[in-house]
């Protein structure tokens, strides 16, 4: 199996220079076979300086780094030797011609071969688009593996920095021993080309076949074509007999997320629809420009449903990690921007003995939120490597915010309890002495203050790129507005709840005034559910008139979900009513005997629809992959496969369900 050592951290224009392992002079790159045809060979023909996107072919004058040399060893399976392709420097790609595809698969037999990979996963895979009408029926077979971009979003996004784009042939490799198994780069990518192991933990891909490229061997794939419809060279060279080199084909994502290098020819007269034979809701429509753009396909029909068991997803550590994130943040800023602005009830409760309490449960909800976020990675221990990429990744950017927001939160806790009541008569008791004795107060105070602001900075941080890794081009029901809109009001609604859980008691208790702490909360409840409830207004009316993926998700959204969906707006709006009826009542007179119980009430229900809005959130989304086939990536295949016992023959394909 091939083991490319590559350098995890990218230098400029994301071409790493290699790094510099111990020679293996007794292993060969690729051995050529002596009776390989010349169809396997790849054509030393010379080519264009300028790809279509205007990027200079020629990948090191396009890097303008002077370290990177056009003899430079890849280290392939620890080999020093450099390759003789006279091309090696410049970008390169695939060619499809899809009206030579005849869905024999031969491409995935010898990538699957070539990489020894699980029957689960393919670098390289066959889906189809269909349409017409016999006799005059048609399918667009599609052949798709990793399409090495001028601006590979699996990069930028991986938080591990695994990914290298290579100034050899401009690959884009993946090292899988970096990897920590998040799979941000499978949503990232609009053509599925990472695979996400559920077994190993982490995450592998196509590696365009460089050891045999170093010969001047075409990729295994493009070699056992049968129907020479793939090909492979420095981009924009079109092959001997094409007259084609489009970056269009139906089904295939917009090429402006990435600028893959991809060129397709299909020449044959399709229907003006071809649909997907897969169970994904997704069709593609001819627009008058001639160029097919995917529109919604009502393939299970109007009909609504609950379906609350499918609510229960690989994503579930994330609903948990995004809420309790979001709700310690907005109670901590409350608690503590409140005490710092001295406003009544909040300055009053900062002197008192559960201050520093409510500080350490919002401590323990952020520790609970990164907990459950490691449990989300394949490989839980190698969570350290998240904050590899702070250069590119949002997801290293969130890690690095939380853990600000929970550093300073503990340096706050820690630095706050001394003016504790409770533990300054502890420490009286067990020591005999005053603990104002030993510290100085107002030193303490102002290192609390400052770490505090830590926190509330870091608290902010984490939130905003929280919202960033989910503004994602191939996934456009979660590229809106109204992602920024849920998180943020979530942690003004959720923060107020728990703020109030904790303030309004102790106050109350206490026999201080409740009215700035519960009027203030209320305020801040009906101002986040009204936020949330604008931002799925929008959302819904963008989708329901869009054609793309994220119209495909409205519709399983109104569909198979629907239920569910009209269960959490109205809870969200029931709830707006209530807490807007609070925050009216305690803005003309005095907090009363139905406060406390009409923030539980509030409280209660906002957890309920906070739990299954999130869910629904991962549940829904749909990406802007590749097509599958009837039984090969195709999500319906899969699910049934599962409930009949199918999924328990490995030569099925089916993922396990591991991670």
């Amino acid at each position: 199996m091939l083991n490319i050592t590559v350098n995890p951290r990218t230098g400029e224009a994301g071409i790493a220079p290699s790094m510099a392992p111990t020679p293996s002079a007794g292993r060969k790159i690729w051995e050529i076979r002596t009776e390989e045809q010349a169809y396997a060979f790849l054509n030393p023909s010379g080519s264009p300086e300028i790809n279509r996107y205007g990027q200079q072919i020629d990948l090191i004058a396009r890097s303008h780094l002077p370290h990177l040399t056009p003899g430079r060893s890849m280290y392939i399976n620890e080999n020093p030797a450099v390759g003789s392709n006279p091309n090696r420097n410049k970008q390169h790609g695939f060619f499809f011609t899809a009206d030579n595809c005849i869905g024999c698969h031969a491409c995935e037999a010898a990538c699957a071969e070539k990489n020894e990979t699980p029957p689960h996963l393919a670098f390289r895979s066959v889906g189809y688009v269909e349409g017409g009408s016999f006799p005059d029926y048609k399918r667009l077979n599609i052949s798709m593996a990793c399409n090495h971009c001028d601006d590979p979003v699996c990069l930028k996004g991986c938080p591990t920095a695994a990914y290298t784009k290579h100034a050899e042939y401009g690959a884009v490799l993946q090292d899988p021993d970096t990897c920590f198994g998040c799979g941000y780069c499978t949503w990232v990518c609009p053509y599925n080309a990472p695979q996400l192991d559920p077994v190993k933990g982490q995450v592998s891909k196509c590696n365009m076949c460089v050891d045999r490229l170093e010969v001047g061997l075409k990729p295994a794939c493009v070699a056992a074509c049968v129907g020479n419809a793939l090909d492979f060279g420095v981009i924009e060279t079109v092959p001997a007999g094409r007259e084609q080199a489009r970056v269009e084909i139906p089904g295939f994502p917009s090429p402006e997320i990435t600028r893959p290098n991809i060129r397709f020819q299909q020449i044959k007269q399709l229907p003006d629809e071809m649909k997907r034979t897969d169970s994904m809701p997704v069709k593609y429509h001819r627009d008058e420009q001639g160029r097919f753009r995917p529109a919604i396909d009502p393939k299970r029909g109007p009909a609504e449903h609950w379906n609350l068991a499918r609510l229960s997803s690989r994503e579930n550590p994330l609903v948990l990690f995004t809420l309790a994130a979001q709700t310690a943040a907005g109670a901590f800023a409350l608690q503590f921007l409140g005490a710092l602005a001295g406003i009544d009830g909040f300055a009053d409760f900062a002197r008192s003995a559960l201050y520093a309490p409510l500080a350490m449960l919002e401590f323990g909800l952020v520790a609970f939120g990164l907990f459950m976020s490691t449990l989300h990675l394949g490989k839980p221990q190698r969570f350290y490597r998240g904050f590899n990429n702070l250069r590119h990744s949002p997801v290293s950017r969130e890690g690095l915010g939380i853990a600000t927001f929970l550093g300073g939160l503990g340096a706050h806790v820690l630095f706050s309890l001394p003016a504790n009541g409770v533990v300054q008569a502890a420490f009286a008791s067990l020591s005999g002495r005053e603990l104002g004795t030993l510290v100085s107060a107002p030193l303490l105070a102002g290192a609390a203050r400052l770490f505090g602001l830590v926190a509330l900075l870091g608290s902010v941080g984490g939130l905003y790129y929280m919202m960033r890794c989910y503004r994602i081009k191939a996934r456009p029901f979660w590229n809106h507005w109204q992602v920024g809109a849920a998180f943020f009001s979530n942690a003004l609604s959720l923060g107020a709840m728990l703020a109030a859980a904790v303030i309004v008691p102790t106050l109350a208790l206490a026999g201080q005034s409740i009215q700035n702490v519960a009027t203030l909360c209320a305020g801040l409840l009906a101002l986040g559910l009204l936020v949330e409830g604008l931002g799925h207004i929008a959302h819904a009316r963008s989708l329901s008139q869009s054609g793309h993926e994220g119209g495909a998700s409205y519709y399983v959204q109104i569909t198979t979900f629907g239920k569910t969906y009209r269960l959490r707006n109205v809870l969200l709006g029931a709830n707006l009513l209530l807490a807007s009826a609070l925050f009216a009542t305690l803005l003309v007179r005095d907090a009363g005997s139905a406060t406390l119980p009409g923030l539980a009430l509030a409280a209660l229900v906002l957890v309920a629809t906070s739990l299954i809005g999130r869910a629904l959130f991962y549940v829904l989304v749909i990406p802007t992959t590749m097509p599958g086939a009837f039984f090969w990536k195709n999500k319906g295949f899969e699910e049934h496969a599962r409930a009949i016992g199918l999924a328990n023959r490995p030569q099925v394909g089916v993922a396990p369900l591991r991670h």
